[in-house]
């Protein structure tokens, strides 16, 4: 069985309940697994530099902060609000990075984006959510733009989803075409590209 909760998606509250205990409740500034990861994530896209970026699930925007380097314009969201208000002032120093609460998929921005990086956010939401949300993400891309999917994939009962599922989900999308994918330790890779 590929759902945790049975809920429809894990709600703001759950994640406001998590910085309240812990301004960084998963660690992003200050563990060998994000930084492997990150690492990684930056390693999938190559040299690359995009136009316009949309970074889904900021949290505190460690990630953000590496990949606003490569980008002329980045996008940065998430659903917490005490994540937005920490990620927009660790990104305070650059101005071509804007950080907004929205709540995805209803909420989604405006593109065409270059690229969108969806970063241990769409197990989050339940199958059916997660269909829609594709539909939204792909939709967003300019043809040729990527999204690159990175999910945390040991089993939790916490997650409407598992990381495993979400990727099979990812790679099936037919508006997307898998380019690259890896499994690590802990954690599944996939960049796909718009037709």
């Amino acid at each position: 069985m590929s759902s945790g909760t049975g809920a429809a998606r894990l709600e703001r509250s759950y994640f406001e309940d998590l910085y309240d205990r812990d301004p960084d409740p998963w660690g992003f500034a200050s563990s060998e697994y994000e930084r492997d990861k990150y690492a990684h994530t930056l390693a999938a896209l190559g040299g690359r530099r995009f136009e316009k970026a949309l970074d889904v699930g900021c949290s505190i925007g460690v990630f953000t902060e590496q990949l606003a380097w490569r980008c002329r314009d980045v996008l940065a969201l998430d659903v917490s609000g005490q994540a937005v208000a920490a990620a927009s002032q660790r990104l305070r120093r650059r101005p071509w990075v804007r950080v907004e609460r929205r709540t995805l998929p209803e909420d989604m921005p405006i593109g065409p984006f270059d690229l969108i990086v969806c970063s241990e956010v769409l197990y989050y939401w339940s199958e059916p959510l997660l269909a829609e949300g594709l539909d939204a993400l792909s939709a967003a891309l300019r043809p040729g733009g990527l999204l690159l999917a990175v999910h945390f994939t040991d089993p939790t009962r916490t997650y409407p989803l598992q990381g495993h599922r979400v990727h099979e989900l990812v790679r099936s999308h037919p508006g997307l075409t898998p380019l690259h994918g890896a499994d690590r330790p802990h954690y599944r890779l996939d960049l796909l590209e718009r037709a």
